[in-house]
C-alpha cells in the first residue's frame, strides 16, 4: 500500500547553508559512465524482486547502451551562432523533437538488438531479431513516437531498444557540444521552460535530491533522454509549477499493524511520489543522502508498483520512462531501405 507522509522540506536559506555554495543550475551526465553506473544499480536492485529478470534484462541493455556510446562516431553538432539563437529564443539547442537526428543513432539501435536477442525473453527474440534488419524508414517512425509522445503506432516489443539508442546518442550529443564550447562557459543555460530538459526538452523520468559538494540539499530533474539534470526547487510540483499543495507518498508493507511505524518509514524511503493536488500529477522523488546509489531511470522501474497505487488514487504521472512504456501495439518491424 503507500503511505502518506509529512515531510519537511528545508528551505532555501537552510539549503545555501548546507551546500555551502553557489548551487549548478545543470548538471550534464557523464558519457563515458553513466550506463554503466545505471547496469551496476539495476542489477543491485534485481536481486531478489519480483521483477528481477526484467531489470536484469535492463542491466544488460544499460551496458549496451555503455559501449555503443563509447564508441558512438563523430556526428554534426550546433556551432556557436546556432547556440547564441537558441539561448535567445529560450529554448534548447538540441531539442529531441527536432534536432536533426545523426543516421548513426540507426546503427547503434540495430547494433543493441543484435547484443540483446540472446538475452531477450523467448516471446520477443524474433521482434528483435527483426528490428537488427530494420529499414531506416521504420526506426524513424520508432523515434518519432518516442519524441513526440504519440504512442500510436509505436512498437511496444522493442521500444526500449529503440529509445536506448537514442538516449545513447542524446548524451554524447550533449557531452561533445559542451566540450567543444567548453573555453566560452557553458553551452546550455536556462530556458523559458524551467520543467523541461534544457538540452535537449524531453520529459524529466524522475526527480533527484543530490547530496555532497555545492549541491547538496537541492532536487534536480532527470532527463528521459540526455541523462541531464536541472534545478527545480524542492516543493515545487514538476508539472505545473505549483508550491501548494504537495505531499510525498511511498511503499509501506501492507501487513505492517503500526500504522504510526510504517508513516515513519514512509517519510524516510529513498523514493517517494510527490504529488500535487492542483494539477492531479505526481513524479517520484529520489533521495541520495538516504541511498547515494539510486538512479533516475533504474530505481523507477524498480518501483512500478509505487506508480500502480498512486494512479489508483487519481493522479497521472508526469515524465516518462522510456524504458518501460504502455500504448497500442504495432505491426513488427519491416526490413529494407536500411
Amino acid at each position: 500500500m503507500t503511505v502518506s507522509a509529512t515531510i519537511r522540506v528545508m528551505s532555501p536559506e537552510e539549503i545555501a547553508t548546507q551546500s555551502g555554495g553557489e548551487t549548478p543550475f545543470m548538471l550534464l551526465a557523464d558519457a563515458r559512465s553513466v550506463f554503466a553506473e545505471r547496469a551496476m544499480r539495476l542489477r543491485q536492485l534485481a536481486a531478489g524482486h519480483a521483477m528481477g529478470d526484467f531489470l536484469s534484462f535492463m542491466a544488460e541493455l544499460a551496458l549496451a547502451q555503455q559501449r555503443a556510446a563509447s564508441a558512438l562516431a563523430p556526428s554534426p553538432l550546433p556551432d556557436a551562432r546556432e547556440l547564441d539563437d537558441a539561448a535567445r529564443a529560450g529554448v534548447p539547442p538540441l531539442p529531441c523533437a527536432d534536432w536533426p537526428r545523426p543516421a548513426v543513432w540507426r546503427d547503434v539501435a540495430r547494433t543493441l538488438a543484435r547484443e540483446l536477442s540472446a538475452r531477450a525473453p523467448a516471446a520477443g527474440r524474433a521482434r528483435f531479431d527483426e528490428m537488427a534488419g530494420a529499414s531506416d524508414d521504420w526506426l524513424e517512425r520508432q523515434a518519432d513516437c518516442l519524441f513526440t509522445g504519440v504512442m500510436e503506432g509505436l512498437d511496444l516489443a522493442t521500444s526500449a531498444i529503440v529509445a536506448a539508442a537514442l538516449q545513447a546518442t542524446w548524451v554524447q550529443l550533449v557531452g561533445r557540444v559542451q566540450q567543444r564550447h567548453a573555453a566560452t562557459g557553458s553551452a546550455f543555460g536556462r530556458t523559458d521552460d524551467a520543467l523541461a530538459c534544457p538540452c535537449c526538452g524531453a520529459q524529466p523520468v524522475a526527480s533527484i535530491t543530490r547530496f555532497g559538494g555545492t549541491a547538496t540539499g537541492q532536487r534536480y530533474l532527470a532527463c528521459s533522454v540526455c541523462a541531464t539534470q536541472w534545478h527545480l526547487p524542492r516543493g515545487r510540483c514538476a508539472h505545473c509549477g505549483s508550491d501548494k499543495h504537495v505531499a510525498y507518498q511511498s511503499l509501506a508493507a501492507s501487513s505492517d499493524p503500526d500504522a504510526e511505524a510504517a508513516s515513519a518509514r514512509a517519510a524516510k524511503a529513498a523514493v517517494q511520489a510527490e504529488t500535487c493536488d492542483d494539477c492531479h500529477h505526481y513524479l517520484k522523488i529520489l533521495h541520495s543522502d538516504r541511498d547515494p546509489l539510486v538512479d533516475p531511470v533504474a530505481d523507477d522501474l524498480a518501483t512500478v508498483t509505487l506508480d500502480l497505487l498512486v494512479s489508483e488514487a487519481g493522479l497521472q504521472r508526469h515524465g516518462v520512462n522510456l524504458m518501460l512504456l504502455f500504448g497500442a501495439p504495432e505491426s513488427p518491424p519491416d526490413r529494407g531501405g536500411g
